[in-house]
């Protein structure tokens, strides 16, 4: 009997991105391929990466930030897992990555949140905030298997809904008497972004749906109705979109961050 056409798809995905070997938008093949089919595949993707002794840490939520809707012709945002094998604390590394893994990467400065509690669909920003442990500031290094980064929303998230790296900040414990206060700061921020010290692009909190927190909330939404993936859980790590545009990235280069209105640090990584 044939693998079922999640597996089938999952397999295609992981062998492309072992061969770096970009292949065609699944959608050019199967016009009945939706966002329903393409979470299926999620879950694939999720048990063959566990069989292999891949362990999830959390989710990565993409296309949060209206501005690039029209680049990318993807006009909602989607997620996917994020694995021990691609997210790790900036200060346990040297402060490089890698890229010869990875197909036409882009980098992606965003926001992160750890939960010490699962947070439901339906709460409100303020109970979401509850949940949340820390919260630190990261770049998300995404790639497309995709010839040119053409594709549509089905195939993104096929795809590990673009997911390749993630480097992490210092988190930030949030405490119960600091909760409004971050509220306020999580809609007003900016994130300052820059190649070998050139500033590059500037975006802003309400760039991602209205604000990081939101973003949260439209994940829970999605997941509540996701037959086939589990709800967020207590210890999962949440990524919640770039700030800024998405930029190409080579070996060589320095990306660097600047933080206005919150409490985080800049980052920086080099490529090689």
């Amino acid at each position: 009997m044939p693998p079922p056409e999640s597996d089938r798809i999952a397999a295609a995905v992981l062998a492309a991105s072992a061969a770096r070997r970009p292949i065609a938008p699944f959608t050019t093949k199967d016009a009945a391929f939706d966002l329903t089919a393409a979470y299926g595949v999620t879950a694939a993707l999720r048990r063959a990466r566990i069989a292999r002794g891949e362990r999830p840490v959390g989710r990565k939520i993409g296309f949060t930030n209206r501005t690039i809707w029209p680049e990318y012709g993807v006009y909602a945002p989607i997620w996917g897992d994020m694995y021990d094998s691609t997210l790790r604390d900036l200060a346990a590394t040297d402060g490089t990555l890698d890229l010869a893994p990875l197909l036409e990467p882009r980098i992606e400065p965003e926001i992160a949140f750890g939960f010490k509690a699962a947070p439901q669909a339906g709460m409100s920003e303020t109970e979401i905030l509850g949940c949340v442990d820390w919260i630190a500031h990261g770049f998300e290094i995404v790639q497309s298997i995709f010839p040119g980064w053409k594709f549509q929303a089905a195939d993104t998230v096929a795809a590990y809904a673009l997911h390749g790296a993630y480097r992490l900040g210092p988190r930030h414990p949030i405490a119960a008497g600091d909760r409004t206060r971050w509220l306020e700061l999580l809609r007003g921020f900016e994130i300052e972004l820059s190649r070998d010290g050139n500033v590059i692009d500037r975006g802003q909190a309400l760039n991602v749906l209205d604000g990081p927190l939101s973003t949260i909330s439209h994940l829970l939404d999605l997941l509540a109705q996701d037959p086939d993936n589990p709800p967020l859980q207590a210890g999962e790590i949440v990524t919640t979109g770039t700030v800024t545009r998405a930029f190409p990235i080579a070996a060589g280069e320095t990306w660097q961050t600047r933080v206005i209105g919150l409490p985080l640090e800049g980052i920086s990584l080099r490529f090689t």
